[in-house]
């Protein structure tokens, strides 16, 4: 089935290096937009040569651009990007505060010459008292409270993931989808924001409803006490873990049955669910031995039979093998820089039965840089004379 691109006739221009900026840039190209990536020459975007726990962001984040390296301190590297600029529908830059505005393509300057232009910063902080800190996933996540709720009493954790870069980079997405459909009103483009305080912001509003709620505020969720009778993970009998929910008063009874837990299904102290959540203490135990006898494929059997919300405890890397994964069109397929191939999560919606993506393999630095220059009228000669000069690379 061909992939959806729903964007496609879309022109970006994307500044952007680490993770949350190139996640507009990813989300963009999978939905069928040009995405030419402007890196600094000659060697591209240092996010390519990362290692450690930033070994993947490139690999994660790059695929689906054109890649353009040039020297923006020189008039003439200066000049190709303009000229890219006054063609584009959308640019997208993660640089710190004025950075964009001090080369000349900041907002201002390059709207008064392409007013449709829709110009996205992915920022820290939006404009406000902490808008010119540094700002990192990790710094936000300890702000904002999901180091806090993520880890155990005195011991702030951050997320196993970079969570706010990734959906501080759809918040952009989101802004620039909202700015595209208002220019087909207007004509107009605008200026969107999207920042990675903000990001984790929203993502702590169930826990400051809660405080509110309740005059209490939430501990941890790693020594929470679950509003389910059972949202816990069990040991099996061959050494593996799984998650088990049971969550619904319909769900109790047949779980207990399936379980040899009738004991339990006819106890008058356990007839609703806040009974049962407020019991745990004494029916955890016996349900964690009862589930104990199963091997871990035969507990996953019984509970998908049940219809529990149920998971393995899994790792990264087991969704290179993941059967929906595989079988869903979920994976897309690339090639690393260094010729190995690799698939890699698609974006997490389906069009039309279709699921958006496989649009290209990480381009080396500035590999497209020549043919980009032609399309904008420079001839062979002024090619060559840009290479000589450093000013562009490839």
């Amino acid at each position: 089935m061909t992939s959806p691109t729903p964007l496609a006739g879309i022109r970006v221009l994307e500044f952007t290096h680490m993770v949350m900026g190139p996640t507009v840039g990813m989300t963009l190209a999978d939905l069928g937009a040009e995405v030419i990536k402007v890196e600094p020459a000659p060697a591209g975007d240092s996010t390519r040569r990362l290692g450690g726990s930033g070994a993947g962001f490139y690999a994660a984040f790059g695929r689906g651009r054109r890649s353009l390296c040039v020297d923006l301190k020189q008039p003439e590297g200066l000049a190709l990007v303009q000229k890219l600029a006054a063609r584009a529908d959308v640019v997208v830059e993660n640089f710190r505060p004025g950075a964009m505005a001090r080369l000349g393509l900041g907002y201002a300057q390059l709207s008064a010459t392409n007013p449709g232009l829709v110009y996205c910063s992915c920022k820290g902080f939006l404009p406000g008292p902490y808008e010119h800190r540094t700002a990192l996933d990790e710094v936000v996540q300890m702000m904002g409270g999901l180091a806090y709720m993520t880890g155990l009493e005195g011991r702030p954790l951050r997320a196993g993931s970079s969570v706010i870069d990734i959906m501080g980079g759809m918040s952009g997405v989101i802004g620039i989808l909202a700015a595209l459909a208002e220019r087909q009103r207007t004509g107009v483009g605008g200026e969107i924001q999207a920042g990675l305080f903000e990001t984790v912001a929203l993502l702590m509003a169930q826990h400051m409803a809660q405080t509110k709620i309740t005059g209490q505020a939430p501990p941890p969720m790693s020594v929470r006490r679950p509003a389910w009778p059972v949202y816990d993970i069990f040991a099996t009998s061959d050494g593996g873990q799984v998650f088990v929910g049971v969550v619904t008063d319909t769900q109790w009874p047949a779980f207990c049955a399936a379980f040899g837990l009738d004991d339990l299904a006819s106890d008058p102290t356990l007839s609703n669910k806040q009974q049962r959540a407020d019991a745990r203490d004494r029916t955890i135990p016996r349900i964690a031995q009862a589930l104990l006898a199963y091997t871990k494929p035969d507990l996953m059997a019984k509970c998908e039979a049940l219809g529990l919300p149920f998971a393995p405890i899994g790792k990264p890397a087991d969704l290179f093998e993941d059967p929906h994964l595989l079988g869903s069109g979920g994976l897309v397929p690339l090639t690393l820089p260094d010729g190995q191939p690799i698939d890699l999560p698609a974006l997490p919606v389906s069009i039309d039965g279709a699921r958006p993506g496989g649009t290209g393999d990480l381009r080396a630095p500035g590999a497209d840089g020549a043919a980009i220059a032609a399309e904008l009228g420079y001839s062979e000669a002024e090619i060559a004379a840009l290479r000589a000069s450093g000013a562009l690379t490839g």
